[in-house]
């Protein structure tokens, strides 16, 4: 009954397009929209009032100022003699010396981004060598970002986006750094493109009553990161570079206050790529232009590091993939687009460096030896620039090797554990938790404007992923245009999954966060021989659904055995079906025994109960994401394989027990 329920839920999906509205519809009409409860005026006009956004006396009629003053720039030129690899490293990859800007009108998936960047890149490089190469790869960058009639997408939130972000970071810095090295027509030429871009995101972006805000999601802190440099840039040369400044300090206030408490990242490891260095962005910028320090505000960014270590795979070149992250078996088979996307020269794009700044902001030797870890393993930063800045050798730094394998992050609930931290290791995770954590329910009663946007978070309580010797032997399906509960290691229930899944990207818009917040683990015991993770996962199903209670223990003994034990009820009698995903192939050995990328090291998988179901190995199937404002019709695409395991009749009570095994040939 599940497979055809699967089957033709999946066919209505693809057909039926008004019964899913994509991630980016469902942002763009909530920031349109006005919440009748929130009466009176924004609090974001107090705070735009209060909060400190001017620039310091010293600084102005001063560039550069933005980042760094030309004393300041001085004393890196100093820098570049005692971290002589480093700054190789940085204008090795000053991508205007050898990527030509996309023309306009640019219209392709993020490629406005990287001109933002770049400018930003040869800018500072020639103010650093003074060598006229970077200076005219820098102009001609920046005559690309102007050409662009919209920053951005033509038919997706044109000019009020994440290119609008990176282009507004990357022309503001560079008319402050090449001020001086400009002409006058120039000046004026990139002034006026600042101005127009700027005024349309703060347009977008301004206080209205009854406006929400989606404080803790990307798409609102990378574009106010971008109007901030900006308005630090241009100050006191247009009157508006007051409001642009004020308006991304008070959002700051809340982007900060309801960031990660426990420094897990709801987004996924390649949204934290992504998005993270924005928020130092801002902050450095902010702090350097006004004075004002605002890194405490968030004490996540403490754990950051333990959230990065964690997250990465044995051998470093791949990651836990929880949320919207890669795409799954195609990304560790090397063969998808994103694979070569995510690298540089072929080393893993990870912006690693941002666990040098916290470092150094924090002295916390713990980020440093992560950050040194990764450096060695051979991963790089988008933005090589800033690990030229940002290293502190004063910072001595803890190995990795000595720093714990193991680590249970409570808010979000989420656990990691490896055997080492050589490329050979053992490593799992399992996680059951909400979508943002635990501590949003309070956070909420003090920002009520805030509008949650969990598009790339996925249905997954309590799932979880095993890797061994450098293999990835079952977990998740990676990045999905409409994210499905089958595409993880846990329940349906007659062929139902959790949260709003088939209703958008997002599958927890409208769920009350009351809700949302009793998924959760209820215990955890670590230590390096034995684990045991009790989690209760009832509460990721919606009513309708009828889930009365949905336990999962989770238990590994060292060196490689699971069992996985699930108990059940409903309210009416219901089919119930476990999954287990394997990357490429699931072999059956008997009945109740299967065997997970045979080969070398494998998974062998042992059904226990109940006693009476029935087995299916299938293609896994699901929705790639598509183009931006149409991220949930990307089309189908096979990632892997799975397999099913239901009970052969429909019950109202039912105990699953699976014992896992890690078989290494010798």
């Amino acid at each position: 009954m599940y497979f055809k329920t699967a089957f033709f839920t999946l066919l209505l999906f693809i057909t039926t397009n008004n019964l899913a509205f994509s991630q980016d519809t469902q942002e763009l009409e909530a920031e349109n929209a006005i919440n009748e409860n929130l009466k009176g005026e924004s609090p974001l006009v107090k705070l735009m009032k209060t909060k400190n956004s001017s620039l310091k006396k010293e600084l102005e009629g001063v560039h550069p100022r933005v980042f760094l003053t030309q004393s300041e720039i001085e004393v890196l030129k100093d820098k570049t003699k005692s971290q002589k690899e480093l700054w190789e490293i940085a204008l090795s990859n000053v991508r205007a010396m050898s990527i030509e800007p996309t023309p306009a009108p640019a219209q392709a998936r993020r490629v406005q981004n990287p001109v933002g960047l770049g400018i930003a890149e040869a800018a500072l490089a020639y103010k650093i060598t003074g060598d006229k190469q970077y200076l005219d790869a820098a102009k001609k960058y920046m005559d690309a970002a102007v050409s662009y009639k919209v920053w951005g997408y033509e038919y997706n939130k044109p000019d009020v986006d994440l290119a609008a972000g990176h282009l507004l970071y990357g022309l503001g810095w560079g008319y402050d750094l090449l001020y001086h090295d400009l002409t006058i027509e120039e000046r004026e030429k990139y002034k006026a493109k600042l101005i127009r871009q700027a005024n349309l995101l703060f347009e977008f972006y301004k206080p209205k009553s009854g406006k929400t805000y989606a404080y803790s999601q990307n798409h609102t802190f990378i574009p106010m990161a971008g109007l901030a440099v900006t308005a630090y840039a241009l100050a006191g040369e247009t009157p508006d570079a007051k409001k642009w400044a004020a308006l991304p300090r008070a959002i700051y206030e809340a982007v900060l206050d309801t960031y990660s408490e426990d420094g897990f990242y709801y987004e996924g490891i390649e949204y934290w790529i992504f998005s993270t260095p924005w928020l130092m962005h801002y902050l450095d910028a902010h702090l350097h232009a006004t004075g004002e320090d605002l890194y405490t505000k968030a004490p996540g960014f403490k754990l950051m590091h333990k959230y990065i270590s964690h997250a990465t795979l044995p051998g470093a070149d791949s990651h836990f993939d929880y949320g919207d992250t890669y795409t799954g078996n195609l990304t560790r088979a090397k063969i998808s687009e994103d694979y070569d996307r995510e690298r540089i020269n072929g080393h893993f794009k990870t912006s690693y460096n941002v666990l040098y700044k916290l470092a150094s902001k924090f002295n916390i030797p713990e980020a440093q030896g992560v950050a040194n870890w990764l450096k060695q393993k051979g991963q790089v930063s988008a933005e090589e620039m800033w690990t030229f800045i940002w290293y502190n050798p004063a910072i001595i730094a803890t190995p990795i090797e000595e720093q714990e394998k193991w680590h249970y992050f409570k808010d979000h609930d989420v656990v990691f554990w490896r055997s080492s931290w050589e490329d050979d290791a053992t490593a799992f995770s399992f996680k059951c938790g909400p979508s943002e954590g635990h501590s949003v329910l309070k956070k909420q009663v003090s920002y009520p404007e805030w509008r949650l946007s969990n598009g790339h978070a996925h249905p997954d309580a309590a799932s979880f992923i095993i890797w061994a010797d450098g293999k990835y032997l079952t977990g998740d399906s990676g990045y999905e245009g409409l994210t499905v509960t089958q595409s993880h290691n846990t329940l349906l229930f007659d062929g139902k999954g959790q949260n709003n899944e088939g209703e958008g990207h997002d599958v927890f818009y409208g769920i009350p966060y009351e809700r949302i917040n009793k998924i959760k683990i209820i215990d955890v015991k670590m230590n390096a021989k034995k684990v045991t993770i009790i989690a209760d996962a009832t509460a990721a199903y919606e009513p309708e659904v009828g889930v009365k209670k949905f336990i999962r223990k989770f238990e590994f003994e060292a060196p490689g055995s699971f069992t996985i034990t699930d108990d059940v009820e409903t309210n009416t009698p219901k089919t119930v079906t476990s999954f287990l995903h394997a990357d490429n192939v699931i072999k059956k050995i008997s009945e109740n025994t299967f065997e997970f990328e045979p080969n070398n090291t494998s998974l062998i998988a042992k059904i226990v109960a109940p006693k009476k179901f029935e087995t299916k190995i299938e293609e896994n199937i699901l929705i790639a994401p598509g183009d931006p404002g149409s991220v949930d019709k990307g089309g189908l695409q096979e990632r892997g394989k799975k397999l099913a395991i239901s009970t052969s009749e429909k019950v109202s009570s039912a105990t699953f027990i699976t014992k896992l095994s890690i078989k290494k040939e010798k």
